[in-house]
């Protein structure tokens, strides 16, 4: 590839990524990704699962049963960056002068709702009392207090949130303000406990592990004497592999200042890899900011111990049923009972002409469907938040099968496709159970 210089092939091989991935990402920079078909939404009872509570009830009871003798694994995925969550208020540095001119002015002139929302709620924030204390002699005005508080918060001579991870926040206040990090101890503490302890993986940035291994030091005891847990925790990077270049308008590679290339880390779905290289029986993956404080953890406690109980009870029938067809006492006879396991349950629709393959075919089929890891996708309704959202897709070969879809996949300019994204009902905010194995 012409493009690459002897020093942009040293970067690649500190990546371990190829010329030709190179090439293909930029081929497909080109091209374009093809959206997704739509057959149509995933909704309840096709493709969703709605329980009563006492089917709730009897799915965490089950897990309850099973799992401590399972080793249970908390997945995090923690990579991200606050620096969005604050971009408005590092707008507001940019822009805003309190020797210059009023608040209210300043509102007026820039209609930033965003700010004015901050000022009105700021002393709800968990780092409103922390902050408030190292400013409070130097702000010669209330419109000055709030530029400096501001100030205090994110730059690098003050907290440097604005450079913090989202899961090292203050997130919640109690008598002491508590970060994500800090949460998802006492989760897994309530759900991911077996025999007790309780496993946590969190994937991170390599330029916040110091962050992340003070606050480990800092909230564990703490939350392992409070919650009668001995914690194991432990950490990894997202592969540079997955990293995409950036590209100019021309699609040539983007260069930084020093020559060398731009590249971007992949999204949630590179760390695929990350995932395939624990080892557990159940993996709880769940977002860092996606936490609530201690009066709902019983409630979400329980339906993750639903979600799990029912993995569970699915990988109980698939691997009976597996079993019997690897050790060849399954007849054909049993063959509809786990088609329709496949097709019920596991959401497998069978191909079209299942019915005239032959005993082996059909049995080959069944066996491929259920030796598969299983993945338990936790739904809320539809509200208008940004997520993934569960449809039945058809690939180029007519085959339906039932996924995640994210909005930028569907094609938005074609009305039937638009009408399926509209009518449909749920989406999945990261909260999965898996059963790698």
């Amino acid at each position: 590839m012409n493009l690459l210089s002897e020093k942009d092939l040293e970067q690649l091989r500190a990546k371990d990524i190829s010329s030709e991935q190179v090439a293909s990402q930029i081929e497909t920079f080109k091209q374009g990704i093809p959206f997704v078909n739509l057959s149509e939404a995933a909704i309840v009872p096709k493709g969703i699962s709605r329980f009563t509570e006492e089917q709730e009830k009897a799915l965490q009871d089950y897990f309850d049963q099973k799992s401590e003798g399972l080793s249970l694994l908390k997945f995090v995925p923690a990579s991200g960056a606050a620096s969005r969550m604050f971009k408005a208020l590092f707008a507001f540095l940019e822009s805003y002068n309190p020797h210059k001119e009023s608040l209210s002015a300043y509102w007026a002139r820039t209609g930033d709702t965003a700010i004015q929302g901050f000022v009105e709620g700021i002393e709800k924030f968990p780092f409103y009392e922390s902050v408030k204390e190292r400013i409070s002699e130097r702000a010669t005005s209330a419109d000055h207090e709030i530029h400096l508080f501001v100030q205090e918060l994110l730059t690098e001579e003050g907290l440097n949130y604005g450079f913090y991870p989202k899961g090292l926040l203050p997130f919640h206040s109690y008598e002491e303000a508590a970060t994500p990090f800090e949460e998802h101890l006492k989760e897994a503490a309530f759900y991911a406990k077996s025999n007790g302890k309780a496993a946590l993986h969190f994937t991170i940035s390599p330029q916040h592990e110091v962050l992340f291994k003070a606050e480990e030091k800092r909230t564990v005891d703490k939350v392992s004497q409070s919650t009668d847990t001995d914690f194991s925790i432990s950490y990894s990077f997202q592969k540079p592999s997955t990293d995409t270049l950036a590209v100019n308008k021309d699609n040539s590679p983007f260069r930084n200042s020093d020559g060398s290339i731009l590249f971007r880390p992949g999204g949630h779905g590179a760390l695929i890899e990350n995932l395939n290289e624990v080892d557990a029986d159940v993996v709880f993956i769940k977002n860092i900011d996606n936490v609530v404080t201690e009066e709902k953890l019983e409630v979400v406690g329980n339906s993750k111990k639903m979600l799990a109980g029912l993995l569970l009870q699915l990988q109980d029938k698939a691997f009976a049923f597996a079993a019997r067809l690897s050790g060849g006492s399954a007849g054909e006879g049993q063959f509809d009972e786990m088609v329709a396991f496949l097709e019920q349950e596991l959401n497998a629709p069978a191909p079209g002409g299942l019915a005239g393959y032959t005993a082996e075919e059909k049995k080959k089929w069944i066996y491929d469907r259920l030796n598969r890891p299983i993945r338990i996708c936790g739904m809320v309704k539809n509200e208008g938040e940004p997520g993934g959202g569960p449809f039945w897709i058809k690939d180029k070969n007519g085959t339906i099968s039932l996924q995640i879809i994210e909005s930028a996949q569907i094609d938005r300019s074609n009305a039937a496709q638009d009408d399926i994204l509209q009518n449909s009902t749920h989406f999945n905010p990261v909260d999965l159970i898996c059963g790698l194995k």
